[in-house]
């Protein structure tokens, strides 16, 4: 019976991947599929892609786009891994300067993910496609080659994922306006918070200089300031 129930469920046609889409219907691509659903995404969230949305979109009917994707997870993977891809990777393979470039290639995360809202809730949950885990790699080899240990390494990535993904998400998700800020600051001594009073925290809005800031204070936990890197 589960066998039978997960062959009905599975629409996909079973067609070779070499044969051509139905006549009378534009010309699909894979890259085409997943750039109209980056827009889709972009424009209405995770909840705003639909096949059906998708294929109306590119003008042609929903079981063509079968022929280059086997479901919805599908495509959100390859949407996922395309906006994640590090775009300029081959100036920081060789690293002369292991901090500037780990900064880069997190700063360059973050911005990704806030160009595109949706990927950062996504990314836990997904099947980690070539470009998140080439940028993975190039963050583990440069932290390497600056002498973190390889007993060390899996919490260094890790430590770094958890940050970008919480600064990421923090930053999406925070809409306060300025007058509720304000609002709030002034609360905090009848809440008997004078420190973070002291600090201004609830108005400091340089959520790049901060991201920035707490990177360093991340950074100098696995190398001390200045070290060179091994190779």
């Amino acid at each position: 019976m589960a066998a039978r129930r997960s062959g009905a469920q599975n629409k996909r046609p079973q067609r070779k991947k070499t044969e051509s889409a139905p006549r009378g219907e534009p010309s699909l691509s894979l890259e085409r599929i997943v750039a109209t659903a980056i827009e889709l995404l972009d424009t209405g969230g995770t909840a705003g892609l639909t096949m059906r949305g998708l294929a109306d979109r590119l003008g042609s009917g929903v079981m063509s786009l079968y022929w280059h994707v086997d479901n919805k997870e599908k495509v959100f993977d390859l949407a996922l891994d395309a906006v994640l891809a590090y775009r300029d990777p081959a100036q920081h393979v060789e690293a002369h300067d292991w901090r500037r470039d780990i900064v880069h290639l997190l700063e360059d995360w973050r911005a990704s993910m806030l160009r595109h809202p949706w990927a950062a809730p996504l990314l836990p949950s997904r099947a980690l496609g070539p470009n998140i885990l080439g940028r993975l790699e190039l963050i583990s080899r440069t932290l390497s080659k600056a002498g973190v240990a390889d007993a060390d390494l899996n919490v260094a990535i890790w430590s770094l994922w958890n940050y970008v993904m919480g600064a990421t998400i923090t930053r999406a998700s925070f809409d306060r306006s300025e007058d509720d800020m304000a609002a709030a600051q002034r609360r905090l001594t009848d809440l008997g918070a004078p420190t973070i009073e002291r600090s201004r925290l609830l108005l400091d809005n340089d959520w790049d200089g901060v991201f920035r800031n707490g990177l360093d204070f991340l950074l100098d936990g696995f190398v001390p300031r200045g070290a060179v890197a091994t190779r």
